[in-house]
């Protein structure tokens, strides 16, 4: 699993770390960094894929039709912390209770035709002990004006000096590199966990219409028929009837079934179905996607990312309220800790919603995290929650909806920074 990211020069952040846990909360205003951090993650989530840096950044319409994902927002001229020219983020990922894999990349902006590699390295750290015992799986450093980086992969005795492309990330083009047991594990380990990062943000406009057969999820949910519809029959059944039992605890109490079927004459397209049955009527209405609601279309995307994605993974949901009706907090927050701990899939959300806030409890409070800007420099921060030091005083007037709402958590770390 994913422990933690840390930003150094990238987009609005100095330097600062996003804890992540089986249910993590990201709050802040807007241009608080909120965005900048989730793209951060994107970045990860792609540079393991072994896609071209610039394209990762600038984004190449062929590439982005087909694998369905966006150029980060800014590209190449704001992916660096303005004045530098370069930015590094670093993973560190639990491999189980007593290893973990430090990631670290660096990556140069100096121009739009200039994206490359300055350093990159994976470190495996052994916890047993109690002074933690760190073993180089391989650190590569670029020499200035080299079209090529010099990795020294740690094979056991000497370290083997290899040459690879600046472009595309060492540990990607290592994935198909001949190596010793350890080194190889720890590459395919570190890309597999980074590679089930899962930003989702569904577009209920794209919903509605009748979807191709698809063995994985769209970052828009757009293809959510399509994805219900290619299950076996087996698993579909047991998808649908989840997806029913979820949707049939909503406020509204109408909705009692939702399915896929497949449509027209090779069967393989598909539409997205539910039944509505109001309280106190006997009659049953078949609505397609085409008469859904936009809160029921995004409710309806969250519950298949985490129903449909493999075990492990982290789904990032970016406004996670956006749509739904504030009513629908706590159904939201039950099926995400229930499916997020049976199914082992972590679960990293934004929000502004105070009913979604106030819904979370006071034992959440560990796992929500505040972006907000440095009174000193302006760059972005990341702070715990439980680390604002007027917390006590604050939760004694008023609920963390509330707080959020008054701006007052803001407003307590611009004082806290400027030592007030």
């Amino acid at each position: 699993m994913l422990k933690e990211v840390r930003y150094k020069n990238w987009k609005s952040f100095a330097d600062s770390t996003l804890y992540i846990d089986p249910l993590t909360i990201l709050i802040g205003t807007n241009a608080s960094g909120k965005s900048n951090a989730l793209d951060g993650l994107a970045f990860l989530n792609r540079v393991v894929q072994g896609k071209d840096l610039q394209t990762i950044l600038s984004g190449d319409p062929a590439l982005l039709l087909e694998a369905n994902i966006q150029a980060i927002r800014g590209g190449v001229e704001w992916a660096s912390r303005r004045p530098f020219t370069s930015f590094t983020l670093e993973a560190v990922i639990e491999y189980n209770e007593e290893i973990d894999y430090h990631y670290s990349i660096e990556v140069s902006t100096k121009s739009e035709s200039d994206v490359e590699i300055v350093s990159e390295s994976l470190i495996k750290i052994n916890r047993k002990t109690n002074k933690p015992n760190k073993t180089k799986i391989f650190t590569a450093t670029a020499e200035e004006d080299s079209p090529t980086i010099a990795a020294s992969v740690y094979n056991g005795g000497r370290p083997k000096k290899k040459l690879f492309k600046r472009s595309v990330s060492v540990i990607s083009q290592l994935k198909n590199q001949e190596t010793r047991e350890e080194v190889d594990e720890a590459v395919q380990f570190v890309t597999h966990t980074l590679e089930h990062i899962f930003i989702l943000d569904p577009a209920p406009a794209l919903m509605r219409d009748y979807k191709p057969f698809s063995s994985r999820l769209a970052s828009n949910a757009s293809n959510v028929a399509g994805v219900l519809a290619a299950l076996p029959e087996e698993e579909k059944s047991h998808i649908e009837s989840l997806l029913s039992k979820y949707v049939s605890r909503l406020p509204e109490g109408d909705l009692q079934r939702v399915w896929a079927e497949p449509v027209g004459r090779f069967q393989k397209d598909a539409m997205l179905y539910c039944e509505e049955q109001w309280p106190g009527s006997s009659e049953k209405l078949i609505v397609d996607a085409r008469g859904m609601s936009d809160g029921t279309l995004r409710f309806i995307g969250i519950l298949t990312a985490l129903l449909t994605r493999p075990k492990g993974s982290l789904i990032v949901i970016e406004e996670i309220d956006n749509g739904l009706h504030p009513s629908r907090a706590g159904i939201l927050l039950e099926m995400l800790n229930e499916i997020g701990t049976e199914r082992q899939i972590d679960i990293l959300m934004t929000t502004h919603n105070p009913a979604l806030l106030d819904e979370l409890g006071v034992e959440m409070i560990p796992f929500i995290i505040v972006a907000h800007r440095s009174t000193d420099h302006g760059a972005s921060k990341l702070t715990l929650l439980e680390n604002i030091q007027a917390l006590p005083k604050l939760l004694a007037g008023g609920s963390i909806g509330k707080l959020v709402a008054g701006g007052e958590i803001e407003e307590t770390l611009t004082q806290q920074g400027s030592g007030k």
